[in-house]
């Protein structure tokens, strides 16, 4: 699963590169759920199921440990302090992420900004039932299925550093 999918290239690529999985992207931004919707019409690609709504009360109905990966990449970062409660890392989601994750499952995120980037180490790390991929519990090399996005290339344009988080829900 790919939360905030944006324009849907990533999930379009793991989707072609994995034909027998059952790939589920959530988006609330409508251009961006038609985008991915043309670029699986135009490959042919038909094994992606997407939720045009708020992710965090859906995946508040699922079961537990149903997803073997769960990708973010790139949330909104909410800069400004005022701001930084909206921020989709929280304790609570990052326990509800975990929740859904089956034993030995993946929770991958990746950020350009710095301060949101130290936020989602600190919330992951201290969250119950995850586990750091790194010894040092600190941040991850990039995962060999992320492609390089707009919204990274976008983030490399401007200095920014790409942080990556790699996490295994334990048993």
């Amino acid at each position: 699963m790919e939360i905030g999918f944006g324009n849907g290239e990533h999930l379009a690529a793991i989707a072609r590169q994995r034909p027998g999985w059952g790939c589920l992207g959530a988006e609330v931004h409508t251009p961006g759920v038609g985008s991915l919707l043309l670029q699986l019409l135009e490959t042919g690609t038909n094994n992606v199921r997407i939720v045009h709504d708020d992710v965090v009360t859906w995946l508040q109905t699922l079961p537990e440990a149903l997803l073997q990966c769960i990708i973010i990449q790139f949330p909104d970062p909410w800069p400004k302090k005022r701001q930084q409660k909206r921020r989709l890392i929280q304790p609570d989601f990052a326990a509800l992420l975990c929740r859904l994750l089956v034993p030995g499952g993946e929770l991958q995120m990746a950020t350009d900004w710095a301060d949101y980037a130290e936020q989602m180490l600190a919330i992951l790390n201290a969250t119950p039932g995850l586990q750091n991929t790194q010894p040092d519990a600190g941040y991850a090399p990039r995962p060999d299925n992320r492609i390089l996005t707009r919204f990274e290339r976008r983030g490399q344009r401007l200095g920014h550093a790409v942080h990556d988080l790699c996490y295994r829900r334990l048993t």
